[in-house]
């Protein structure tokens, strides 16, 4: 294994990915990948609770934007998560998508190695080591940042396939412009101006992550995506082939996400649980993998510019709503965070005030 190195956002060595190990299900499930038993789904539970959905031409309509906005408020404070349809996003790209995403996991690994997280770094195809008995998830992923535009990695993106650079770049641009319209409607909800929500998030960090988790044998035994809480402002996940496996977790109880067909799936970020001084929640989640079928998903990860400084914003803070996070540089932020293994809200947490939890 390579040598660990220090990076932008701190230190790693990495391996590619899990794919060969699916493919030779006779070798067993290595023990890089077997976890203690993980939290089920309660069975017991007569019917598990939906997300809550939203037409995002609703949204934006002028005669139902207040009520719409106040359903949007309700459920971000209580979910965290939710579904959003109608958002103009063609079904003829996303099924383009789709079609190249394929074709790219399905590469001889000798094409992907060329993508490989470098050591010190975590972008790239591969997963991150950075501890010696770290277990890691069922699946592969291929992370990159994609804004600003002067930090994205040259052998990255610019060297993807033609066809999957073009159809990715597509589609970045549709989600971007769809990202701020979310970003600007979760402000207004909370009395945010407009301006506030693009000093933050104007040009901000962008990022994306596509994710193949193959088939397991036993999938009670692994898992797709460790449970944490996303360390963003907003994330837009697309399925993209339809198959499930996202699980959220709400009163305790892991709860499966039924996708619609063409939505996304918004939720908000530990960022945005800060900047809201905590109106609104980050939910931790988790990927679960089966035995049939394999799942890919594409996360789109909206955060502050590098310069902007994270805490709550202060037109929301009062006398009776004092700040409730420590303010900290975007860029210090995204270093803690990626020095660090997945774990829940242990990195939120980190940015509570003390003096707050001994209240």
């Amino acid at each position: 294994m390579a040598s660990t190195q220090v990076s932008d956002f701190g230190s790693s060595d990495s391996v590619l990915g899990v794919m060969e190990v699916a493919n030779k299900p006779e070798m067993g499930i290595p023990e890089m990948y077997i976890r203690p038993q993980q939290p089920s789904i309660r069975s017991d539970e007569p019917s598990l609770p939906t997300i809550p959905v939203f037409d995002f031409k609703s949204l934006l309509h002028e005669n139902s934007r207040d009520a719409q906005l106040l359903k949007l408020y309700t459920a971000c404070k209580d979910w965290g998560f939710f579904q959003v349809v109608n958002h103009g996003v063609s079904s003829e790209l996303l099924q383009k998508l789709k079609h190249e995403i394929e074709k790219f996991f399905q590469l001889p690994i000798e094409d992907k190695k060329k993508y490989q997280i470098r050591p010190g770094d975590v972008q790239g195809y591969g997963s991150v080591i950075r501890c010696k008995d770290q277990k890691l998830d069922w699946g592969d992923r291929f992370y990159m940042l994609i804004n600003p535009v002067e930090r994205r990695k040259p052998y990255l993106l610019p060297q993807l396939p033609a066809s999957l650079r073009e159809s990715l770049e597509s589609y970045l641009r549709e989600l971007k412009k769809l990202g701020m319209e979310i970003l600007g409607l979760l402000g207004k909800a909370i009395g945010m101006e407009m301006k506030e929500v693009e000093e933050f998030f104007d040009d901000g960090m962008q990022s994306v992550r596509m994710t193949y988790y193959p088939p397991c044998p036993k999938p009670e035994m692994v898992v797709g995506l460790t449970p944490h809480s996303d360390a963003t402002g907003i994330t837009i996940l697309h399925q993209v082939n339809g198959v499930e496996g996202l699980e959220i977790k709400k009163s305790g109880v892991w709860i499966p996400v039924t996708f619609l067909p063409d939505a996304f799936v918004v939720n908000i970020g530990d960022i945005m649980e800060i900047l809201s001084n905590g109106t609104y929640t980050s939910i931790e989640h988790r990927a679960a993998v089966n035995k049939e079928k394999e799942r890919i998903s594409i996360a789109m990860f909206f955060n502050p510019r590098f310069e902007a400084e994270i805490g709550p914003v202060k037109s929301l803070l009062n006398s009776e709503n004092p700040p409730l996070f420590k303010t900290m540089l975007m860029e210090d932020y995204f270093k803690d965070f990626f020095s660090r293994n997945l774990n829940g809200k242990s990195h939120l947490d980190k940015m509570r005030l003390k003096d707050v939890l001994n209240i």
